[in-house]
């Protein structure tokens, strides 16, 4: 009877050894599945996000220098019309970010800054110049870094970097709607993200 009851006890243990072993291996591979399915997503959406605004605007450019022990003054002078396409991307390619297995935990680290590109047309306008003050080279190179300057401030001052930033989140949220319907848990910045409305506010 000992010999019976002895059996039976050794069946079950090693039954129960590898019905336990059995289950470890298929959390395991769900796991592994999981993780090929987030990077999987990752490359994905690891493209160029544009956003385009276009800017008009037109610029008085005045030059004058005086001469022959300040006798002479010499003006130059012209009107500049610019019209510029200007180009806002993130190139998500360069996100860096963990994937942790045992936590079930995406963590991005780091999302690229913003690339502004600006493509500008210049035309020019009632030149005028004097013999002793002419245009040269110098002159178009300061219109084009005034004319940049100002545009930039005409960028910042726009809503085309919060429309930019407003793609960006609305391209990774798709990693919130992945890892939560996985069971997985999303952070940025060391921060869990709990919903999708505090992932849209994030300050990146």
């Amino acid at each position: 009877m000992r010999k019976i009851l002895f059996g039976v006890i050794i069946t079950l243990i090693v039954l129960f050894t590898f019905k336990y072993c059995g289950d470890k291996k298929e959390e395991q591979i769900i796991l592994k599945e999981n993780s090929a399915l987030i990077q999987e997503q990752l490359k994905n959406v690891s493209k160029l996000v544009v956003t385009e605004g276009h800017f008009s605007e037109v610029f008085s450019y005045e030059n004058s220098k005086r001469m022959f022990g300040d006798l002479i003054e010499v003006e130059k002078k012209a009107l500049v019309v610019v019209n510029a396409d200007v180009t806002i991307a993130y190139d998500l390619s360069k996100i860096e970010y963990n994937i942790d297995e045992a936590t079930k935990t995406l963590q991005i680290l780091t999302i690229p800054k913003e690339e502004i590109k600006i493509n500008p047309d210049f035309e020019y306008y009632d030149i005028q110049a004097d013999y002793l003050n002419p245009f040269e080279a110098k002159d178009y190179n300061e219109i084009k870094k005034t004319v940049r300057h100002q545009l930039m401030k005409k960028i910042e001052a726009s809503d085309l970097k919060s429309n930019a930033q407003n793609r960006l989140l609305s391209e990774l949220s798709k990693f919130y709607i992945l890892t939560n319907s996985l069971g997985w848990t999303l952070e940025y910045n060391q921060t869990p993200i709990e919903s999708l409305e505090v992932f849209n506010n994030l300050k990146l």
